[in-house]
C-alpha cells in the first residue's frame, strides 16, 4: 500500500473501516479478464449508459486482483461553477467506477456510504482517469477506495472516495423499481443484459 494510501486507511470513519474479521477480496473465476472493457451495465444508466446523452458514458476496464480502471471526460453539460465539473457529478463518476468493482466479485450490491474528497477543480474538457479497489469483505459488506486523476492515469489526483457496499438480491430491484424498466429489463432475452442491470445501484 503506498504512504498516500495508508494515510487514507488510517483517516477512514468507523463506518468505513473494515472489521478485524474480514477477509481479502477474491476475484471470481469468471470475472472479466484484466484489461477487458466492463461495458455499460445498463443503458440507461447515468454513469455508464450510453442511453443517456448527457450522462457521463464512463468507461470501466478489469484490471488485476479486484481492481479496475475507467475513464470519462467533463463536458459541458457536467458543468457547476462555470468550466468547471459538478462535485455531484464527480461523486457520480467515483460511485459509478466503485460500483462496477462488484462485476468483478459476481455480487449484486448497493451503495450503502461513500466519502468523496474533492482534492483540485476539474475543468470542462478534463479526462479524468480512475482506478478503483476493493479492499476487504465482511460478510455481505464490501469495502472499496477510488482515486481519480486529471492528465493521466500517474497525473494529480482530483477526487478520491472510500465506500461501503452492501451486497443484496435481486429483490431490492424488483421490489422498489418502477414497474415499467423492471418489466422491459426481465423481459429481455438476453441472460447477461438482465442479471447486468442490476449490478450497481444505490
Amino acid at each position: 500500500m503506498s504512504t498516500e494510501n495508508h494515510r487514507e486507511a488510517e483517516s477512514a470513519p468507523p463506518s468505513l473501516t473494515p472489521p478485524p474479521n474480514a477477509i481479502p477480496p477474491v476475484r471470481h473465476p469468471a470475472a472479466p479478464a484484466p484489461g477487458e472493457l466492463l461495458g455499460s451495465h445498463y443503458d440507461h444508466c447515468f454513469g455508464c449508459g450510453q442511453g443517456q446523452p448527457h450522462g457521463l458514458h464512463l468507461a470501466a476496464r478489469a484490471g488485476d486482483g479486484v481492481r479496475i480502471t475507467a475513464e470519462f471526460t467533463v463536458q459541458s453539460a457536467h458543468q457547476g461553477a462555470p468550466g468547471l465539473a459538478h462535485g455531484g457529478v464527480l461523486a457520480t463518476a467515483l460511485d459509478e467506477t466503485l460500483g462496477s468493482l462488484n462485476w468483478l466479485l459476481r455480487v449484486i450490491a448497493v451503495t450503502g456510504r461513500l466519502e468523496t474528497d474533492f482534492v483540485r477543480p476539474v475543468p470542462v474538457g478534463t479526462v479524468l482517469f480512475l482506478q478503483a479497489e476493493v479492499t476487504a469483505v465482511a460478510g455481505r459488506k464490501i469495502y472499496s477506495r477510488a482515486v481519480g486523476r486529471i492528465g493521466g492515469p500517474d497525473g494529480p489526483v482530483a477526487v478520491r472516495a472510500q465506500a461501503l457496499f452492501i451486497e443484496v438480491k435481486v429483490d431490492h430491484f424488483t421490489e422498489n423499481g418502477r414497474p415499467e424498466e423492471i418489466r422491459a429489463v426481465m423481459s429481455d432475452p438476453d441472460q447477461i443484459r438482465r442479471v447486468r442491470a442490476f449490478e450497481v445501484n444505490p
